[in-house]
């Protein structure tokens, strides 16, 4: 019987002289997805790769006087060996440099052409280099670009377009009827009431203003337009339109293509309209995940604020900083990355609670025993422990299914804490002291090691060096005690368990040390920070754009005012606006995107679940570049304090404030 099979992706990544950890964070989530999916027995492809054409690549290779080529293969092989470094488990390295992808992008661009579906014309618009993106006017933010903040250019030049317009309502439906298709849900509202909605555009999809890329091969002066380019990549990496398609036979429609949020617009639309053009299955899932910022910022180069993973592997081991970067965020929501959060996370989670599980519980059974002996006694917390173990595999199962990496963590950690509890429950050195007891004794130190072994198998998805290391002290040889159908059985483990301690896994760290170390390797740089465009505030007001004061009022002006009771269903910050939240409301049948200015008074954890006053018939407006459609009612006094305004009693969401 053949296994089932199970294709992830990563972004292929733009290869800067050097990724930071949050691109890494992307990489691991993926590889932590893969290992998972191998350890249930399916055959998985998981594919990541570069990104090496176009005009910023060409740019910095003329600056450091080299080939495009030649600059980007240099690069190439420090990001595999970064991958090297964190773990990662791809399948496929994929280059779009690479002969056969190359081709298989000039087929598609061809076959495209052949059908109508690609038209040549005249291009004059706005165009972000970093970015390789197109904007319209309205699309900027202070008149640049609204994904990276740079200055976008004017371009003029003949190409070839995409009619992506074509393929808007088809793109729409797909998405209604498939609502799993983008997730998270603010991704979905996103793109459908930010672009897909207001209408869509043809997209360009050529350009002749430089060389660096994959000729158009009917118009050898055009090259093929980076995104088109690029995101051939998931199906060229299978065999697409080669001599040999067993692989795209196989594994395609993609599982779930894995990006960071920046990018789901060319995912989630550009994507899958070229996949219909093609009449290609879409992909079953794109998943946009939230950026690792500091303070506040999403990481720059240009700016300082990175950091450099190599770094943290070197100090503390790539299980430690996989361990931090799944457990740390919700993924899908942004996270803030900082060394005290992730030295508190090595020494509270790993130190204390799976390292010292694990090492005082081999001590015990090598002090008392050496070997375990094959007469054992249960205790009356033994019914409990397998409960809770149980009850936590499922719930793991569950949350790795939905990519939820930081809760299937906790369920993992539910399970360590249970077993420190369980130490001080059953008191094994009070045991020890009398002979009468040693049944008993060793009936607990094998409902540890048992626990323990069942916790490595859990573990290994996110952290792959560590369960070998509790293996060898256990005496466990990789194989059924190792495999996944084993942690549904509680027993598995031979009675007779021998015991020898090990390295310590990880050390407890002197916090101010440590940080005072990583202050002094922290990069520098001269630039500073662009000042935010934001209006002045203090801790007692509110962000307020676009308010007029008003004067008295009658009725009939009251009544012009739309109030309606709305549900907080999914809530996040807006990057670089520390006072502002996105929130997805749902006001009876309809979903509304609305920007509040409370992230000072309110979490994103805390506001979904709220229900809330809105006001429904306020004229949309974009705050940051994100269309907001409404307004929410909050009542603030003169000592600061802010309250969103919401129903005294339960009422359904829809409801009218009269």
């Amino acid at each position: 019987m053949s296994k089932p099979s199970f294709y992830i992706t990563t972004p292929i990544y733009y290869p800067s002289n050097k990724l930071h950890i949050g691109h890494s964070y992307t990489t691991v989530a993926a590889d932590a997805m893969a290992r998972y999916k191998r350890l249930r027995g399916y055959d998985v492809m998981f594919l990541t790769g570069t990104d090496e054409h176009g005009q910023k690549i060409e740019r910095r290779a003329a600056e450091d006087n080299v080939t495009p080529q030649a600059f980007v293969d240099n690069i190439v092989e420090w990001i595999k060996e970064l991958w090297k470094t964190m773990d990662i488990s791809y399948d496929k390295f994929i280059r779009t440099t690479d002969q056969e992808h190359k081709e298989t992008v000039q087929k598609i661009f061809k076959k495209l052409y052949d059908q109508g579906d690609i038209y040549k014309s005249e291009y004059e618009g706005l165009y972000c280099t970093p970015c390789e993106s197109f904007f319209t006017e309205h699309q900027l933010v202070d008149g640049k670009c609204p994904d990276c903040g740079r200055p976008v250019e004017k371009v003029k030049e003949e190409s070839y377009f995409f009619k992506l317009s074509k393929y808007q309502d088809r793109l729409i439906q797909h998405i209604e009827e498939n609502p799993n298709f983008i997730q998270p849900q603010t991704r979905q509202n996103e793109m459908l009431n930010n672009f897909l909605r207001p209408g869509l555009e043809d997209l360009c999809v050529s350009r002749t203003s430089f060389k660096w890329g994959i000729p158009v091969e009917f118009d050898p002066g055009h090259v093929v337009y980076v995104w088109l380019d690029a995101l051939s990549n998931y199906i060229s990496a299978l065999g697409y339109l080669q001599a040999d398609d067993e692989a795209f036979k196989k594994y395609w429609p993609a599982d779930v293509h894995l990006v960071g949020k920046e990018i789901v617009r060319f995912h989630t639309i550009i994507w899958p309209a070229m996949l219909m053009a093609l009449n290609i299955p879409l992909p079953k899932q794109v998943f946009g995940h939230g950026w690792l910022v500091i303070n506040g910022g999403k990481m720059s180069k240009s700016q300082g604020t990175v950091v450099d993973p190599s770094i943290l592997v070197g100090r503390y081991g790539s299980d430690a900083i996989r361990y931090f970067l799944l457990r740390e965020i919700a993924f899908g929501q942004d996270g803030n990355f900082s060394n005290e959060a992730l030295i508190s996370r090595i020494n509270s989670d790993l130190a204390n609670d799976l390292g010292n599980l694990t090492s005082r519980s081999i001590a015990m059974i090598e002090k008392y025993f050496g070997t375990l002996p094959e007469v054992q006694e249960g205790n009356e917390f033994d019914t409990d422990v397998q409960r809770v173990i149980k009850e936590q595999v499922a719930k793991m199962e569950e949350n790795m299914e939905k990519l939820f990496f930081n809760n299937a963590l906790e369920d993992i950690w539910v399970i360590i804490r249970r077993m420190n509890k369980y130490i001080d429950e059953t008191m094994p050195w009070v045991l020890a002291k009398d002979e009468a007891n040693k049944p008993k004794l060793a009936g607990v130190l094998y409902t540890l090691a048992e626990a323990i072994r069942i916790v490595s198998i859990m573990i290994e998805p996110f952290m792959p060096q560590t369960p070998e290391k509790i293996w060898v002290q256990f005496g466990i040889r990789r194989g059924e005690l190792t495999a996944w159908d084993s942690v549904h059985n509680f027993g598995q483990l031979p009675k007779a368990v021998v015991a020898k301690k090990g390295e310590n896994m990880f050390p407890r760290i002197d916090k101010e040390k440590e940080l005072a170390i990583l202050e002094a390797e922290a990069p520098t740089t001269d630039k500073k920070e662009e000042p935010q465009a934001v209006a002045k505030t203090n801790k007692k007001e509110v962000v307020k754009e676009e308010v007029e004061e008003v004067s008295e009022i009658t009725i009939d002006d009251f009544t012009k005012v739309q109030l309606k009771v709305g549900e907080v269903i999914a809530c996040e910050k807006v990057p670089k606006a520390d006072k502002l939240l996105v929130s997805q409301i749902k006001i009876g049948d309809e979903v509304r995107q609305i920007v509040s200015g409370i992230a000072a008074y309110y979490s994103p954890e805390e506001f979904v679940g709220k229900k809330v006053v809105v006001v429904t018939n306020l004229k949309p407006v974009k705050l940051r570049g994100i269309l907001s459609q409404g307004m929410v009612l909050c009542a603030s006094d003169e000592n600061g304090s802010l309250v969103a305004v919401g129903p005294l009693g339960e009422i359904i969401s829809g409801a009218e404030v009269r």
